[in-house]
């Protein structure tokens, strides 16, 4: 098995400044972000021109901010929310949702298009592409910061996490979504949008290949704590994990965003 490298979650101290190596993953997503869209923006189809990025970029991250931070409370803490409203504002508790950031950028995207008249599939196509590297980002801070691991395991890239109080060997699921989410998502993705294509198609491709990538490790990440023993609405659907089931109608949602492209694709003559 494999130890975790025990890295300190707080990168700098300042006297009683900390600043902690989550924090600067979330600077190194918007940055990358940023210089993505920059460059992407180059390109004669974009529909943002690159004196926009920067006013994009910061609809974007309070999109995801905001919405990454309702969507666990909402998703994953409703019944505490409800007990004490104010733990909104304790982030620095932690607790940040992709499901509920994803949600947040749409919003702040419709925005943002009603602003510039801009149609919101051809934004959010452009969006979309920037996202897996704010993923990987992301999956690393939960790694340092020994969050989100895995179920215990006894696969030889087991990891005691110091942090686990079982001490039991564990998948390091958050490398395995950094990779997935991250890496393959982003070269993917990337790939499909560097030629014109129509509009909803790349963020259909993002929707259905993240929610496969999520749902698959879900499989191996252990459920949090205040969903242990619970059953599922459906009984036959008990099995499903709450990110699961977030991701199901992700995926339904980008399949319909790309049916042009897949009845193309089944109306293409077979070749002998």
């Amino acid at each position: 098995m494999l130890n975790h490298p025990a890295i300190d979650p707080v990168a700098i101290s300042l006297g009683p400044v900390q600043i902690h190596w989550y924090g600067i993953m979330y600077l190194l997503a918007f940055a990358t972000a940023w210089f993505l869209a920059g460059r992407n923006s180059e390109r004669p189809w974009s529909p943002v021109a690159k004196t926009q990025v920067e006013d994009l970029i910061v609809y974007g991250a309070w999109g995801v901010i905001l919405g990454g931070r309702l969507g666990y409370m909402f998703f994953y803490n409703a019944d505490k929310w409800l007990a004490d409203p104010a733990m909104l504002l304790r982030i620095w508790e932690g607790g940040m949702s992709f499901h509920g950031g994803l949600i947040g950028v749409a919003i702040a995207i419709f925005i943002y298009t009603r602003k510039h008249r801009l149609s919101f599939l051809s934004l959010a196509d452009f969006v979309v592409p920037l996202v897996p590297a704010g993923l990987f980002f992301g999956r690393i801070g939960n790694f340092i910061g020994q969050e989100l691991y895995g179920r215990a395991t006894d696969m030889p890239w087991g990891m005691l996490f110091p942090a686990d109080p079982t001490q039991l060997a564990r998948h390091p699921s958050q490398l395995y979504e950094a990779f997935l989410e991250g890496l393959v998502l982003f070269v993917v993705v990337n790939w499909f949008a560097r030629k014109p294509r129509l509009a909803g198609e790349v963020t259909g491709v993002f929707l259905v290949l993240y929610g496969c990538f999520r749902f698959v490790v879900e499989f191996v990440r252990e459920p949090d704590a205040q969903f242990a023993g619970q059953t599922g609405m459906i009984e036959s659907l008990s099995w499903m994990t709450r990110g699961q089931t977030l991701c199901v109608p992700m995926v339904l949602l980008g399949l319909w965003f790309m049916r042009k492209t897949l009845q193309r694709l089944s109306e293409r003559p077979a070749t002998n």
